[in-house]
């Protein structure tokens, strides 16, 4: 059944702190009701997590000190699927490139207007053409399979939330500079405040990796943060934990209440990295050029079916230990690993 959407300015980063503790903590919840009005995930639960590249949420001085500025074209710039396995015993996180090739499905932009036929674009201008709900369809088509609950976080949050918890250490073997954002960090550990780690999740001009190597960097940080609310026992302290959740939803509408994201925080708060496992889409190459769309990354059929059909069949991504390679080949082999081939130590 085809639904009516609405395109919105929802000011939307990327990776997002307090997301991480309470999404690696998610079990089974409700119905996602008034958005996506499904019954809960019969086996699983499929969380989309996205982000756009909108600024507007940030001041003129936090731009200009985190190279923050640029005309935004309110488009996902952060896309990743995040599967929690049926006994709570798994999270599986799938980083999705921005600019891979995609079919947008059949919409209208508002009740009565005419609908907009199937169509090739970039992955991330599904968001921009359609709200979340549309990026939200887009996904399920690929993936073929259904997202039971998303999450959105502006710029502003996003830095609130790390401030907030004192920062995340990160750790780095090669040095990370990047021209755009004006990262800057030597090898090492380094504890970001909420603005460097801004710049560290939106990095994409660190080499030649491109998107992929910001999306390891960004799972990366993910896993930091986890650790992060964990060791900080910030997970079992409600008070603490609604002041979070709070402050990662705002007053937009999201796909969980801050109820539930204590909730869930606290149901999960021993969940050890080597319970995580992260990966990217398989890329085969780029798409053909007839399709109009510019540069974009081709998916790899084969490959990303049976990334996804793990998913679907709620199994494990990761057969046996991996090391992620860094950085990543932007045509090479994806390779899932586990979330502590990715922890500082």
């Amino acid at each position: 059944m085809k639904r009516n959407l609405w395109p919105r300015r929802l000011a939307i980063p990327g990776i997002v702190l307090a997301a991480t503790g309470a999404l690696l903590g998610s079990s089974a919840l409700p119905s996602p009701g008034g958005l996506l009005g499904r019954e809960p995930a019969p086996r699983g639960l499929n969380i989309l997590l996205m982000g756009t590249d909108e600024r507007d949420t940030l001041t003129a001085a936090q731009k200009q000190k985190f190279h923050a500025g640029g005309k935004p074209c309110g488009c996902s710039d952060v896309l990743m699927l995040i599967h929690v396995s049926a006994h709570l015993d798994r999270v599986s996180v799938i980083g999705m490139p921005r600019d891979s090739a995609a079919e947008i499905p059949p919409y209208r932009e508002k009740p009565g207007a005419r609908e907009r036929p199937p169509h090739p674009a970039k992955l991330n201008a599904a968001y921009q053409e359609g709200g979340p709900e549309l990026m939200i369809r887009t996904v399920e088509s690929m993936a073929k399979l259904n997202i039971d609950r998303f999450l959105q976080v502006d710029f502003r949050r996003f830095v609130n939330s790390v401030d907030e918890v004192g920062g995340v250490e990160v750790c780095t073997p090669r040095r990370l500079k990047d021209s755009a954002t004006r990262l800057d960090l030597k090898p090492g550990k380094h504890r970001l405040g909420g603005g460097q780690a801004l710049q560290y999740v939106r990095s994409r001009h660190v080499d030649g990796s491109a998107d992929l190597g910001r999306i390891q960097r960004q799972q990366r940080f993910l896993v930091q943060a986890w650790r992060e609310l964990r060791e900080r026992k910030l997970l079992t302290s409600p008070r603490r934990m609604t002041q979070l959740a709070e402050m990662l939803l705002g007053s937009r509408r999201q796909g969980f209440s801050a109820g539930e994201l204590v909730d869930l925080a606290a149901a999960l708060h021993r969940l050890p990295d080597s319970a995580t496992e992260f990966t990217t889409v398989p890329i085969a190459g780029f798409a053909p050029a007839r399709l109009g769309i510019g540069a974009a990354l081709a998916w790899d059929p084969k490959e990303a079916d049976t990334l996804f059909t793990k998913v679907r069949d709620d199994r494990p991504l990761v057969e046996r230990d991996a090391k992620p390679k860094d950085p990543p080949d932007i045509l090479g082999r994806t390779v899932p690993v586990r979330g502590s081939a990715y922890a500082c130590h």
